[in-house]
């Protein structure tokens, strides 16, 4: 196990991305000496420098020299040349993951939130009503908060939040005090065998918690109720019906699309919420930050005026622009098939005439290994543009396309109209030439889609 007191300079390789950026600030701030490397200059180094770090622009193993602790991303080779002379010169090397446990490991309360969907708001709103309620968290989001410009933030006190990404087990290094699961999918299928091998990882994460600890659960999901059944510490859960001990009655939607609930512990009613964020999918988040914070005994004035003010995270339903017609242009994350039908439903609260969908899927493996779910998840789109499929980090081994894709969704929805465009600026064309007023058109994926919601309101505003 990793004891950060046996170090004095930490080098981080891939310092730049924004999961080892966030770990790399902590340790300037805690007064560690820090290096690092990434292959070009970005705000996000540049901040680092401005921080103390010194930081190389190219891989070589001189870089490392002086160091007696290297930190590496899940994206570093084995064969990167700092890597590599870690291991001839006996330096220590851990995973960004393993990294973040031993920084956790000295917090009174260290949150973790984990489950397919869902981390980065669910964080987000934790963060921030900790914030508000001036307990001075440290925080790493992974994604961008406006509130604390940026996705870290540095506090002061024994309270720590961060995502727990699933991702080849590395949550499996934290050592929360405190869990969320919001839930539990088959996803990540270029590393895990099948939905059992991700139940079994996060029954092993769950039973990191201590008997002291606290592990928070969505009861409503089959997977996440088989693996906190009979952990030994304390379990809360949360949910839909008078069975969850923190859950929501009477919803219901205004003309913006955005939820109000009835908030219950047990059988008292709390109070009524108003998010600021859409979807039922955003209810069940903000109850599970709901019983994270209440269980820590934040005020319940605290919480809500912080979950009604919150209005998400980049690129989780952002409103981009409206173009001259009244089209309205949001940007969204989603990205497996559970999220893709749980924004469309969110959009229907929204008033609008057609929903267009501007779909890129993200990696091969996921694309196929959710084929099936993924042609059937635009259920709630009037017209579907699927982009070319967003490599990331894998290569084409299956030589499979969007346009397979394509043809299942018009097979599966014959009535829809569905179209493969991989060029983006054909893609923003085609939606200015065809979208009417009062439409409604969602980017969606994780890769760079949300490049086609600016390039249709730049050529709208050069047309107006």
């Amino acid at each position: 196990m990793l004891n950060l007191s046996e170090f004095k300079h930490v080098h981080c390789i891939g310092i730049g991305g924004i999961g080892l950026s966030a770990i790399a600030e902590i340790f300037l701030v805690r007064g560690y000496t820090v290096s690092g490397s990434d292959m070009k200059a970005s705000d996000t180094t540049q901040h680092l420098e401005s921080c103390g770090a010194t930081i190389y622009y190219e891989h070589s193993a001189e870089n490392i020299t002086g160091a007696d602790l290297v930190v590496y991303s899940a994206a570093v080779s084995q064969e990167n040349p700092e890597l590599v002379a870690a291991a001839e010169q006996g330096i220590r090397t851990a995973t960004r993951a393993e990294a973040l446990g031993a920084l956790m490991d000295g917090y009174e309360s260290s949150i973790a939130i984990s489950g397919t969907h869902g981390k980065t708001t669910t964080t987000s709103m934790i963060s921030l009503i900790l914030e508000h309620a001036r307990k001075n968290p440290t925080i790493l989001v992974g994604g961008n908060l406006a509130e604390i410009k940026g996705n870290v933030k540095v506090g002061t006190s024994d309270y720590f939040v961060t995502e727990a990404c699933e991702y080849m087990d590395s949550f499996l290094s934290l050592r929360p005090k405190i869990e969320i699961i919001l839930n539990i999918d088959s996803d990540h299928l270029d590393y895990f065998k099948d939905i059992e091998h991700i139940v079994s990882s996060f029954d092993r994460f769950a039973k990191l918690v201590p008997q002291n600890g606290t592990v928070i659960a969505y009861d409503a999901n089959p997977f996440v109720k088989t693996v906190v059944r009979d952990l030994p510490c304390n379990v809360i859960t949360f949910g839909f019906n008078d069975q969850s001990d923190y859950y929501a009655s009477n919803i219901e939607f205004n003309s913006f699309g955005m939820p109000s609930y009835d908030l219950y512990k047990g059988r008292k009613k709390l109070c009524t919420l108003q998010l600021s964020v859409p979807g039922e999918h955003n209810i069940a988040n903000s109850l599970a930050a709901v019983a994270c914070c209440h269980s820590l005994g934040v005020e319940i004035t605290d919480i809500v005026s912080t979950l009604e003010s919150f209005t998400g995270t980049q690129r989780r339903f952002d409103v981009i622009g409206v173009t001259k017609n009244n089209i309205r242009i949001v940007d969204d994350y989603a990205h497996h098939p559970t999220e893709i039908k749980a924004t469309l439903s969110a959009a229907q609260n929204i008033p609008h005439n057609a929903l267009w969908c501007l779909f890129q899927p993200h990696t091969y493996t996921r694309t196929m290994a959710l084929f099936d779910d993924f042609a059937d998840a635009f259920t709630d789109a009037d017209k579907i543009i699927v982009a070319e499929i967003y490599a990331a980090r894998e290569k084409n081994i299956y030589k499979i396309s969007s346009k397979e894709l394509v043809a299942e969704i018009k097979r599966v929805h014959p009535g829809k109209e569905v179209y493969f465009i991989s060029d983006f600026d054909e893609m923003a064309n085609f939606v200015l030439n065809n979208a009417d007023q009062n439409d409604l058109v969602l980017t969606m994926g994780a890769g760079d889609i949300y490049k086609v919601a600016e390039i249709v309101l730049d050529k709208d505003r050069a047309n107006g």
